[in-house]
């Protein structure tokens, strides 16, 4: 039985197909049309419905959100695609499809793709974060995704920054918080923290590529976000202990996070060594979309 995945990202879906090997026999993508759920159901059941009919052959189905499903009503819940919420997703989906469809917030599946074959394959317990659009974690112990009586386990991104600094701006999140994770160390957040600091709106890659080539304003603006991301690892570190901790997304691509950020976390880990390893994902922007598959083809067996 083949294993398709999907990724509903802010920009864009994806859909791989995967045999029981983990070969990639299929990829596709398409722009997401974030601001109308019917939109985005109908995209998502399109390209299901097209790979399904060129590979002709059964399928598990496992699907990556921006958001979580609640165990108590089984609707979409926190959502930085904000039309989902409070929608039945995974009750469309099914009805649709005729079969089942496993939903999973998507940091968990960028988590398991990692812990499964990726940068973390072959450690114990692997805490995975995208830091995109927007910021959030997934959390693996011996291959089994962590979910949590809430479903909300590796919620990294909506909790505040700690050991703050005066120059740390408390910018509103879509959760209705401020100072969130989130609105400090994304990709957005990196534009949004600058343009606080310096006036100048530009996004985190130019940001990143000036500061590689020596521009001193670029450099100060990144020392800060690799100041503040350390801080916030250091306290998943506190809390988790992981044996490995794995980025994606786009804020994953800036090499210089890997080796500044293991440098200063020391600084607010509670030990006296931090031996915890940080490792860009493997499968890069597409992991999440194989965590989604082999989590489709786990809970089908």
């Amino acid at each position: 039985m083949l294993q398709f995945g999907i990724d509903l990202g802010g920009t864009k879906t994806e859909i791989i197909a995967l045999d029981s090997s983990g070969t990639e026999l299929l990829r596709r993508r398409s722009p997401t049309p974030r601001d109308s759920y019917k939109a985005i159901l109908a995209n998502i059941l399109t390209l299901v419905n097209d790979a399904a009919a060129d590979l002709d052959q059964p399928y598990t189905l496992g699907l990556g959100i921006p958001g979580a499903l609640s165990y108590q009503t089984g609707l979409v819940k926190n959502a930085n695609t904000t039309c989902l919420i409070g929608e039945d997703l995974k009750g469309d989906l099914e009805r649709a499809l005729g079969q089942a469809v496993v939903i999973a917030n998507d940091a968990d599946c960028l988590a398991l793709s990692e812990a499964t074959d990726g940068a973390g394959a072959g450690y114990d317990s692997v805490f995975a974060v995208i830091v995109g659009t927007g910021c959030g974690g997934g959390w693996v112990i011996n291959g089994q995704v962590v979910s949590g009586p809430n479903a909300i386990a590796g919620e990294w991104g909506h909790n505040p920054l700690p050991w703050r600094d005066d120059d740390d701006a408390e910018l509103p999140c879509y959760c209705g918080q401020k100072g969130c994770l989130e609105t400090i160390l994304s990709g957005t957040g990196i534009r949004l923290q600058a343009r606080e600091e310096t006036g100048k709106d530009q996004n985190a890659e130019v940001w990143a590529a000036a500061a590689r080539a020596g521009d001193s304003e670029a450099q100060v603006v990144m020392q800060r976000h690799h100041r503040r991301l350390a801080k916030a690892l250091a306290a998943v570190i506190n809390i988790l202990d992981p044996h490995v901790i794995v980025l994606g997304g786009g804020v994953s691509n800036i090499a210089s996070v890997y080796e500044t950020v293991p440098a200063l976390w020391q600084e607010w880990v509670f030990s006296d060594t931090v031996v915890t390893p940080l490792k860009k994902s493997r499968h890069g922007d597409s992991s999440g979309v194989r965590g989604a598959a082999w989590l489709g083809a786990r809970n089908h067996s």
